[in-house]
């Protein structure tokens, strides 16, 4: 073997393949975007400004923003005390984003054509289109 031709390598593209045609597949939502809205929405609907619902949960208006805009994944303690700060429960926000989950999941579900008979793969889990409503107790 020659030195020449030790030094023919295959050469292997690093572009991508171009995706398929059609639309993009729909992305599952984020947690942290879905709790972000409905703090979002809560303070909207109270008129309060960022400032107030941050200096009364004692968190910095920066940081609220990040996690009202889904950039942050708020610790427990950050969401019970933004969730406080609205008048609401840690469970009354977890629960709208639940809600919100559920309904844009269906959505979802019932774009790809899904049943909603169960998730699958998964026997005796309930499927995106056959979860109840949640109720809240005042």
């Amino acid at each position: 073997m020659t030195i020449r031709a030790t030094n023919q390598a295959r050469v292997i593209p690093l572009r991508p393949f171009p995706a398929p045609p059609g639309p993009a597949p729909a992305r599952e939502p984020l947690w942290r975007d879905l709790v972000g809205d409905v703090l979002r929405g809560e303070r909207f609907a109270q008129e309060r400004t960022l400032k107030d619902v941050a200096d009364t949960a004692r968190i910095s208006m920066a940081y609220l923003s990040e996690v009202e805009r889904g950039r942050k994944e708020a610790s427990s303690e950050v969401l019970a005390a933004a969730a406080q700060a609205l008048g609401l429960s840690l469970s009354e926000v977890l629960a709208l984003a639940q809600g919100e989950l559920v309904r844009l999941s269906g959505a979802r579900s019932r774009s790809l054509g899904a049943g909603g008979a169960g998730h699958a793969g998964r026997p005796g889990v309930p499927g995106p289109g056959s979860v109840g409503t949640v109720q809240l107790a005042a």
